[in-house]
């Protein structure tokens, strides 16, 4: 029997680093060893003498190292239906997109996944998820298409498996063709989690269970996705209390708010977590934090629909996880997550707690570690610690616009969004600054207007 082969390192040196760990450590100027696709060593100072195999060193004067970010919340799709409804709420929003979504098919999902990834692995996100729940008939392998489009781009990718069974017909927003019978949405997800879930600790592909919303979705649904995530031993993921209007939906036709609803239907739990959270009164939050469920907040899109503002900071009070998601792009043109640690920040500081709302270094931890609580990855990915995933970010902050802030975290927060020099996933690099190293931006960009302008002819058309 051959010998393994010894670990191949990369050494990274002369960083500040900031790792997000239990203690918030960090390193005015240190070290961080790579050996494969985990992190080896980590610390002040240069790296440890006489490493072997070291097959790359990077000299990182200038630069903070952290966590690579973690998107916990998004809807690739909606990359080719920006810039439409600019100013409407939820509910008229989805009344005015709906038609456009329900014609989607596999060669528009997989160049709006392309474009989704890019634009924010490009801008440090190292694990992307995707809510994909609009499956119109005939329109081909939609799920394949997104998992194909991460695996290419070399990000490490949840894909949350939505479904809808409540169309226009019943009361809800979609049109009739673009719903699934419940049967149908659950065998459906359970295929995808039996193809595609990888349940190993350095899976770069996952599968959750991903009934859409309330409003969307019949409880049959709800329930039985619960049942089936447990079944399966992974994650659940839905829309949870983003407007006022939802809570009066489930008032009237639930008889309770959205927390109550989803706990009749045994969705809350440590293995699910929630987009948005807005509408959260103090038992609302109690129950989040009872069950450890966790959240995932999107600033951006919150303001852009004006859903309002979460109340984060009594959520972090009371130990729910909660990370930063970008929401899908046609509620957030711009489609970074990079730019929610500022606008989590400074949204948050809107609310009740004022400036004691939010600080950088939390709002680091909440596009980090945050998310890879609210994924079920936080014993190998979220922060820079000895035997997790090689998955970081170097940031160039002796530039023009973050060399006069002293401290390297308020920098890259508060400033600018911060040039990526570097980001690496599983300890192979994947952007090199400020390019993607395995996508061809221009092609997709070109890719993507075409598409868009296609989908707006068959909406058109139809």
């Amino acid at each position: 029997m051959a010998a393994p082969s010894a670990a191949q390192r990369i050494v990274i040196e002369n960083a500040a680093i900031a790792t997000v760990d239990a203690n918030d450590t960090e390193y005015a100027s240190g070290h961080l060893v790579v050996a494969d696709n985990k992190i080896e060593s980590i610390g002040a100072g240069r790296a440890p003498e006489g490493l072997e195999n070291v097959v790359r060193r990077i000299d990182a004067t200038g630069h903070l190292v952290t966590p690579g970010l973690v998107n916990t919340h998004h809807h690739f799709y909606q990359w080719i239906t920006r810039g439409l409804a600019t100013d409407h709420n939820l509910f008229n929003w989805l009344v005015a997109l709906y038609p456009t979504w329900s014609r989607i098919d596999e060669s528009m999902v997989r160049v709006a996944a392309q474009g989704s990834l890019a634009m924010m692995a490009r801008g440090g996100v190292t694990t992307a998820m995707d809510h994909h729940y609009v499956y119109p008939q005939g329109s081909g392998d939609l799920s394949g298409a997104i998992i194909g489009a991460a695996s290419d781009m070399g990000v490490r990718f949840t894909l949350a498996r939505g479904s809808m069974d409540r169309s226009e017909k019943d009361g809800g927003l979609p049109p009739d063709f673009a719903v699934e019978t419940t049967e149908g949405a659950l065998a459906a997800t359970e295929e995808t989690v039996r193809k595609y879930h990888d349940a190993s600790f350095d899976a770069m592909t996952q599968v959750a269970v991903a009934p859409c919303s309330p409003f969307s979705i019949s409880t049959e649904l709800l329930r039985e996705g619960a049942a089936l995530g447990r079944r399966l031993g992974v994650r659940m993921h839905t829309h949870g209390s983003e407007t006022v209007e939802e809570e009066k939906f489930c008032h009237e036709l639930f008889g309770m708010g959205p927390t109550d609803y989803f706990e009749s239907t045994g969705f809350l739990g440590e293995d699910v977590w929630m987009a948005h959270c807005v509408h959260m009164n103090d038992s609302d939050i109690e129950a989040f934090a009872r069950t450890k469920t966790g959240v995932a907040h999107c600033p951006s899109s919150n303001a852009r629909l004006a859903a309002g503002i979460a109340r984060v900071p009594d959520m972090l009070k009371a130990g729910v996880p909660v990370g930063l998601g970008v929401d899908g792009t046609a509620s957030n043109e711009s489609g970074e997550l990079h730019t929610e640690l500022r606008n989590a920040l400074l949204i948050n500081r809107l609310g009740a707690h004022r400036e004691a709302a939010l600080n950088a270094r939390q709002a680091l931890r909440l596009g980090t570690y945050g998310g890879a609580q609210v994924l079920g990855r936080a014993d190998n990915i979220g922060s820079l610690e000895a035997g997790k995933l090689a998955d970081f970010v170097l940031w160039k902050i002796d530039g023009l616009g973050h060399s006069s802030i002293a401290d390297p975290v308020t920098a890259i927060v508060f400033g600018a969004a911060a040039p990526v020099t570097a980001s690496f996933v599983n300890g192979k690099q994947i952007v090199e600054n400020n390019r993607l190293l395995f996508a061809d931006e221009e092609q997709i960009a070109r890719d993507a207007r075409a598409e868009a302008q296609r989908l707006a002819r068959i909406t058109a058309q139809s």
